[in-house]
């Protein structure tokens, strides 16, 4: 029986900003050496490391951080639960957050999609022009 907090299947292409309980499966094409950051929030450090994903229909950044950075292996296929998108810096994300979790997918995908990189489509802010006077 699916419930509304389900989460819900999606491929890469269909991803847009702000979306939240996916479920996506991908394949770990590359993974960027990790760097630290520092939470203002909190004054707490972390590692933090961008991975490329892609299925059949696309390819997205994937944030890992912390531990995340050594449990996830270039080549390998997983299936994202309960992941959200956002934006950084103009560019969509698929994040992992507090409440996803990653599983070794049930099938490895063998062919993906790079000519449709879907950070890039993310939607640019929209400012409100007022008139002047």
């Amino acid at each position: 029986m699916k419930t509304d907090y389900d989460p819900i299947e999606m491929e890469i292409a269909e991803l847009k900003p702000r979306m939240k309980r996916l479920k996506v499966t991908f394949k770990v094409l590359e993974k960027s050496n990790p760097r630290e950051v520092t939470i203002k929030r909190d004054d707490s450090n972390h590692q933090i490391a961008d991975a490329v994903v892609a299925d059949e229909t696309g390819s997205v950044v994937m944030p890992l951080w912390d531990k995340m950075i050594d449990e996830i292996e270039v080549g390998r296929t997983y299936t994202l639960s309960n992941g959200y998108t956002g934006t950084f810096r103009g560019s969509l994300r698929l994040n992992i957050g507090k409440y996803g979790k990653i599983t070794d997918a049930e099938e490895e995908i063998d062919g993906v999609n790079l000519e449709n990189d879907v950070s890039e489509l993310a939607e640019k802010p929209h400012y409100y022009r007022g008139k002047g006077t």
